[in-house]
């Protein structure tokens, strides 16, 4: 997979995609992750990406041009799978999204800053606008950082153990039940005993029903989508 990111400021993603599972899957080849800085396709002298806003208002606005020759450039090179717009004002994202995604060859992410880009540009080229949450962030490079680890994680390869992803929460619009490892009895408090039965059937059916419980305390939404 590869993925391109248009930011305004590529150095806050530097660490997020140098470390982890995100740099195993670059040097397994796996995951191809570059960063294209806008202001190489900034205006004039001083290469300007943002403007006043027509009918007036606080904030500025990213403009058309260089997002678009940006864009284009990097659509002559390859076709793109999706060209993701993060920004809050859309569908937040999920595992299911997630999942699809894993699925793609090659996808562009543009990263919003200021008071967000000239809509036509979510006109003419975006085709699917994430969200990751229903709050505000300086910019789009965090939350571009936390699609791609939620996307990479899921190539096949990435993760050692691939079963571990497919068990993770949201896989089934579920929370994962509660986990353990030694020392089985620390200062009193002790691991459930089934964990250390070794039938590993009821083991399957007691992760069942604490996933069930914990979403239903927690997040009952979930299970409202499933039903």
């Amino acid at each position: 997979m590869r993925i391109d990111i248009i930011s305004v400021a590529p150095d806050l993603l530097e660490s997020p995609f140098n470390h982890s599972i995100i740099k195993r899957a670059k040097e397994k080849g796996l995951a191809e992750i570059v960063i294209h800085d806008l202001r190489t396709y900034g205006l004039g002298n001083y290469k300007q990406i943002d403007d006043t806003q027509f009918g007036g208002g606080a904030g500025m606005v990213m403009m058309i041009e260089p997002i678009a020759n940006c864009i284009r450039k990097l659509q002559s090179e390859r076709d793109y799978d999706e060209v993701i717009y993060m920004t809050p004002d859309a569908k937040t994202l999920n595992q299911s999204t997630a999942n699809t995604l894993s699925l793609k060859a090659n996808i562009l992410i543009l990263t919003g800053h200021y008071k967000g880009v000239d809509h036509r540009i979510r006109e003419l080229f975006i085709t699917k606008e994430i969200s990751i949450g229903d709050y505000v962030l300086t910019g789009g490079e965090l939350a571009a950082a936390v699609l791609v680890d939620a996307v990479v994680r899921l190539i096949p390869g990435v993760i050692g153990d691939e079963q571990s992803a497919l068990t993770d929460s949201f896989q089934d619009n579920l929370l994962s039940p509660p986990v353990y490892t030694r020392p089985s009895d620390f200062e009193g408090t002790k691991v459930p005993e089934i964990l250390l039965s070794g039938n590993f059937p009821k083991i399957n059916d007691w992760r069942s029903d604490k996933a069930y419980e914990r979403t239903q305390q927690i997040r009952p939404d979930l299970l409202d989508e499933t039903s």
